[in-house]
């Protein structure tokens, strides 16, 4: 067909109703009008040519125009779409470099195959439209919940009408054994959006935690208004769940609130989840505190926290000891995961036992290093001395405070504490040497003689050697693998090196060997407006 023949008005009632009933701009579909009737321009004018097509968005007149560029001499290449500056002199006043010359040509005769192809190049453009329209949609809609009707199940993945699309419900993301026929109705939580060859893809869950905490912003008004905030949620979905939250408001009780006049609003939660039973705990900024609420209706004794290792340990009566753990170690699983902390219950006879075992390794130490009686060294214990430096290098009015200790008898502990500490200095600093650890190590500023001869059991035995150690070496880290968090030991662990203590001992090693820039260290003036720090690590490393 000839494109002066078609009735003008049909390309833009088309493209009208093609976007309406694609959801896609009318513009996008015109465009790819355009660059059909172009492509079939090229085949018959000569696929060299720039040719291009323009439809009036209101006449829907199409013009066919051929451009041509001007380049310099030496870079003309396609004689049909570029031109030199002397040959433009014949179209143009005053040609420059990198101008274009637009003339129409005649519009092209649309055969059979022309006309194929430029179906295929407008049904591939709205396509590609429609897709980015599905991405864009959905991606602002991540972290919300969605419902949908169930299409087809295939190989335990569960497809989902979502309305303008298909989306995914895979095997591992459903509660329990959930079966579902074709158009059963539906509710997910949207956890991520991904662009993908063949469009995009829409992954569900309904296992996923921030699942259960969207479904009580849906029943739980006061949420929704944010006057309470959901702080931490846990679950094992499909059994049991914990929910952290805390009321910005002193007269609303924030639990109550989540349970509802006879427990209608968590019982309509639960509905949801497939029976999921819920604790609903206050939470509190005091951890320990907290933790206790999250490990009910177990009763704990005792609680330490070892802010620095994330690690808390829970003393519990004997009785409370099973109903702490709960059924396959669930409640304090549950409680791990809410505090972001690793759990060590214990009961109160356990933890008695380790304390005797600890004062009583401290007085052993104390009685052979210090040449001491049972009962004086079990004194210093007592006042909470724990190693030969703290008797060594404390004022010596703390040692006064003892009974039966007067000044003389303090010196005279201090005295054999120091030469004992510099006994054994003198022979870490001896095995070290033996086993090759250089000066440029043992003279670094930082590391004491048992740190060196540690470090050089390792291997580390040169100032270069330690500098190339990462921090989580040195003072030991927590990974997690398979879900699980597990101990990394540090060489200097023993030591009570901390994190950020091993980070700066690395970076002075780096500096003083010319391997960083000590400007580099320091942060950006923006950085420290904004209150961050500058990893002197990652820049060095970068």
């Amino acid at each position: 067909m000839a494109i002066t023949s078609a009735n003008q008005l049909e390309l833009l009632q088309t493209a009208e109703a093609v976007a309406r009933e694609k959801m896609i701009d009318p513009g996008l579909v015109v465009e790819a009008m355009e660059e059909s009737l172009a492509r079939a321009a090229k085949s018959r004018y000569g696929s060299e040519m720039d040719i291009r097509v323009s439809i009036d968005r209101k006449t829907g007149r199409a013009t066919f125009t051929r451009v041509r560029t001007v380049v310099e001499d030496e870079e003309l290449e396609n004689y049909q779409a570029e031109m030199t500056v002397q040959q433009a002199k014949q179209y143009m006043a005053d040609p420059q470099i990198g101008d274009t010359y637009v003339e129409e040509i005649p519009p092209v005769e649309m055969g059979r195959i022309a006309a194929q192809s430029a179906k295929q190049v407008i049904l591939q453009k709205v396509r590609e439209a429609e897709r980015d329209r599905q991405y864009e949609e959905f991606q602002d809609r991540v972290g919300t919940i969605i419902n949908g009707v169930v299409k087809r199940e295939e190989y335990g993945n569960v497809i989902v009408d979502v309305g303008r699309g298909e989306a995914i419900l895979r095997r591992n993301e459903k509660i329990g054994r959930e079966a579902y026929r074709p158009n059963d109705r539906i509710r997910c939580y949207i956890k991520d959006v991904r662009r993908e060859t063949r469009g995009p893809q829409i992954f569900l869950s309904r296992t996923d935690p921030q699942f259960m905490a969207e479904l009580f912003k849906m029943e739980v008004p006061e949420i929704y208004d944010g006057i309470i905030e959901i702080k931490a949620v846990a679950r094992d979905p499909g059994s049991r769940a914990k929910i952290g939250v805390i009321s910005h408001d002193g007269s609303i009780d924030p639990v109550g609130a989540c349970v509802g006049m006879r427990g209608s609003r968590v019982q309509a939660v639960v509905n949801e989840l497939q029976g999921e039973k819920i604790d609903i705990i206050p939470w509190s900024e005091d951890m320990p505190t907290f933790l206790v609420n999250a490990l009910q209706p177990a009763e704990v004794t005792k609680v330490v926290l070892d802010e620095e290792a994330e690690r808390i340990e829970v003393v519990v009566p004997e009785e409370q000891l099973s109903l702490a753990i709960g059924r396959r170690g669930q409640n304090v699983r549950l409680a791990s995961q809410l505090t972001g902390l690793d759990i060590d219950i214990m009961t109160e006879e356990e933890e008695s036992a380790r304390r005797q075992k600890e004062f009583e390794d401290r007085t052993k130490l104390f009685m052979d290093t210090l040449d001491l009686d049972e009962f004086f060294a079990q004194l210093l214990v007592s006042e909470g001395f724990t190693n030969l430096e703290e008797v060594a290098y404390v004022e010596i009015d703390e040692l006064l405070v003892i009974d039966g200790v007067d000044e003389d008898t303090a010196n005279e502990l201090q005295a054999r504490a120091r030469d004992v500490l510099e006994a054994q200095a003198k022979a870490a600093l001896d095995h070290a040497r033996e086993m090759g650890a250089e000066d440029s190590l043992i003279e670094f500023d930082g590391l004491t003689p048992q740190m060196v001869e540690v470090l050089a059991e390792d291997g580390i035995k040169t100032l270069e050697d330690f500098a190339t150690c990462a921090d989580w070496e040195l003072a030991g880290g927590w990974t997690t693998v398979d879900g699980e968090r597990q101990k990394d030991d540090g060489l200097l662990e023993k030591f009570e090196v901390s994190l950020e203590e091993a980070q700066q001992l690395v970076m002075t090693a780096r500096v003083l060997l010319g391997w960083v820039d000590p400007a580099e260290l320091e942060p950006d003036e923006e950085e420290i407006e904004d209150g961050e720090e500058a990893d002197g690590e990652e820049q060095a490393e970068g």
